[in-house]
């Protein structure tokens, strides 16, 4: 049994053995101009419980699991990026008899499928390998820049004794599970970690990978909608857009629960309904639809941007919360005196002061949210 005891920060990853740095206090900007919450941390610190081992596995019961689903490669944004000569390297060590490196997957609290967290390119290169196929199944895997007898040659157009080598090749698999707390905390955790692409992941693009289900399906949808597509411009390439739906709906159905840090609170809020029931989707899906299109209806593409062009992530949730609430009562009809609320909401001071420094603060979230939710509870 390992004890994996972590620091909770939003700052850069660092190796999984490594401390987490000093508490961070910044303004995060994205590249889809989306200014989120600034955070302070404490010292709070969450321990997990966690049982790993390692496995030795053969190549051709590795790519019986990955063809059938036991293993599985999540979906983000990074896809397979090794060239046919790196990837045939990799095969040519294993014809060679060469160790190779271990790889790292996560079992699923609800299922006895594994996450693939680290090994992505090794275990999609022996499954294109052994399907004859290099990335479409328009290109054949044929071995390049490898020994010459192995140039050029397929998995069919190996000898007998070549072939059963390769499928006999041991590939060691760390695998993991979180048995404390009963969430997907620590696969966050470790996947942030051990993540080993160039680039950085942001936190839905792993929300989207550790607790894919129907919930992260309904964010998808939920996003294509036109009156929030108006409002915030061009899909994120990062999915700031999901993750600001998530914001909404883990504040207007949870918020009395909320504790810092802010991204522990999404991720136990996705996790929570990531097999979402079909009755709780239909009121997800109700209560943002409506919200949103009273907000375009009365306030447009300028809605949520206090101080520039820049979407304000805390004005969002307060916001949008808000007047979720008062729709809950009634219609609103006045969209004028909406519109009106909504800007002297933005100059009271007490507001900006929750939505400007240390947002995700348990004492700002709650001082914004009280302000919304007295700006717009008794419009006509």
């Amino acid at each position: 049994m390992t004890m994996i005891e972590r620091r909770v920060d939003t700052g850069t990853p660092a190796d999984l053995s490594a401390s987490v740095g000093e508490p961070q206090v910044d303004a995060a900007y994205d590249n889809d101009g989306v200014e989120d919450e600034t955070e302070r941390e404490g010292t709070q610190t969450v321990r997990f419980r966690i049982s790993s081992y390692g496995a030795d596995y053969t190549v051709d019961t590795l790519v019986k699991r990955l063809n059938s689903g036991a293993f599985y490669v999540p979906p983000f944004q990074r896809e397979f990026v090794w060239s046919q000569p790196q990837a045939s390297r990799f095969v040519e060590s294993l014809l060679l008899g060469l160790p190779v490196p271990n790889v790292f997957v996560a079992r699923e609290l609800q299922s006895p499928k594994h996450l693939i967290i680290d090994g992505q390119q090794r275990l999609k290169t022996l499954q294109y390998f052994f399907e004859n196929y290099f990335i479409d199944h328009n290109r054949k895997f044929q071995l390049k820049d490898v020994a010459p007898e192995w140039s050029g040659k397929t998995v069919e157009d190996l000898n007998a004794d070549d072939k059963l080598r390769l499928e006999d090749s041991i590939v060691r698999v760390t695998i993991f599970k979180q048995d404390h707390p009963d969430d997907d905390q620590s696969i966050y955790s470790v996947f942030e970690r051990l993540n080993t692409g160039g680039t950085k992941l942001y936190p839905q693009e792993i929300r989207n990978c550790v607790s894919h289900g129907a919930f992260i399906e309904l964010l998808k949808e939920l996003n294509q909608n036109e009156n929030w597509r108006s409002i915030f411009g061009a899909p994120s390439k990062r999915q700031k857009d999901q993750e600001l739906i998530l914001r909404f709906l883990a504040f207007y159905f949870e918020g009395e629960n909320y504790k810092s840090p802010m991204r522990n609170f999404l991720n136990i809020f996705t996790g929570k309904y990531r097999n979402v029931s079909a009755s709780k989707t239909l009121e997800f899906r109700k209560v943002f639809a409506d919200t949103i299109q009273t907000i375009h209806s009365a306030i447009g593409r300028k809605a949520f941007r206090p101080r520039s062009t820049t979407l304000n992530a805390a004005v969002f949730d307060s916001v949008m919360v808000g007047v979720a609430k008062r729709i809950d009562c009634r219609p609103i009809s006045d969209l004028e005196q909406l519109r009106n609320a909504y800007e002297k909401l933005l100059s009271t001071d007490e507001f900006v002061s929750g939505y400007s420094s240390d947002t995700s603060n348990v004492g700002n979230v709650k001082s914004r949210f009280t302000c919304a939710h007295s700006a717009f509870q008794d419009l006509p």
